[in-house]
């Protein structure tokens, strides 16, 4: 499973993106990716999800999962952020902190 993942926005405008691959990551990471995919229903969930207020700070993001010849991208804004995904969108946020 690969996972692409870029938020944007805020109120500095500093793009953050990073890309991890079970194939690479160590075999508890990997685990955990893979579950937080699961619990978040990714594949399930619409290509964009937006708030109807919209607040000119927040942020934006992008996740593209890759699986079993699969793909699926999801835009979503931090105010509308389903509370599945929430899990998924931290710890990818930690994993891109750390690159």
């Amino acid at each position: 499973m690969r996972v692409s993942f870029e938020r944007t926005g805020g109120f500095a405008g500093i793009s953050k993106k990073t890309t991890v691959d079970t194939d690479t990551l160590p075999p508890n990471e990997a685990s955990t990716l893979v579950r937080l995919v699961e619990v978040a229903d990714l594949f399930r969930l619409p290509e964009l999800i937006t708030s109807l207020n919209q607040e000119s700070d927040r942020f934006q993001y992008k996740l593209t999962v890759e699986d079993n010849g699969k793909q699926h991208t999801v835009t979503v804004s931090e105010s509308a952020l389903p509370g599945t995904l929430r899990p998924l969108i931290e710890w990818l946020q930690t994993v891109a902190q750390k690159r």
